[in-house]
């Protein structure tokens, strides 16, 4: 999506209430709807069987980093893949079309994890969270995954316990760590 196109306005419950530009929900820090895939290990790469459920710390999740250009977080690490939800679009259709545009993973069946509120004072949106488990090739768009890597659970804590060297998307952070104790 580009910086100033039409996006879905929500209000505080999470209800669709109409359509507003980008910028002027980023300006005026309006509701709005993002998801969140975290790709996991454990599928195969036509998106088969791969089993859901707890997390074993032996596990491997991808992190990435976000291109310098990005409109909010640039050039900061997030292991979630995702973006804004487009007018009339609904929220897995949504995830589909981002971990497909940001990491070229097609046809790994989403899991949901929920809705969770983020409202850092600036930017205010519900993130429809998601899994995949993919174990096939991951495909960086430049314009918006500029490295990536897969890291096992205890090294995405590491990671996320180290903000100096390892900058996060904060709305990445928080749902990382609700992940990591669910």
């Amino acid at each position: 999506m580009q910086a100033d196109e039409p996006v879905a306005h929500y209000d505080a419950d999470a209800n669709p209430i109409g359509v507003v530009q980008r910028s002027v929900a980023y300006r005026d820090g309006l509701w709005h709807a993002s998801t969140a895939v975290l790709v996991r290990s454990g599928g195969t790469a036509a998106g088969g069987a791969g089993g859901v459920g707890k997390h074993s710390d032996g596990e491997r999740v991808y992190l990435h980093r976000r291109s310098p250009e990005k409109m909010i977080f640039p050039g900061l690490y997030d292991c979630w893949a995702g973006g804004v939800l487009g007018p009339g679009e609904n929220p897995g259709e949504a995830a589909e079309r981002e971990l497909a545009e940001e990491l070229g993973v097609v046809g790994a069946p989403l899991r949901p994890l929920g809705r969770h509120p983020y409202d850092d004072g600036r930017y205010r949106y519900h993130v429809f969270g998601y899994e995949v488990r993919w174990d096939g090739p991951v495909r960086h768009q430049p314009e918006e995954v500029v490295w990536g890597d897969w890291v096992t659970v205890d090294e995405l804590r590491a990671v996320l316990a180290d903000p100096r060297r390892w900058p996060f998307v904060p709305d990445g952070r928080e749902l990382a760590g609700i992940w990591i104790k669910s």
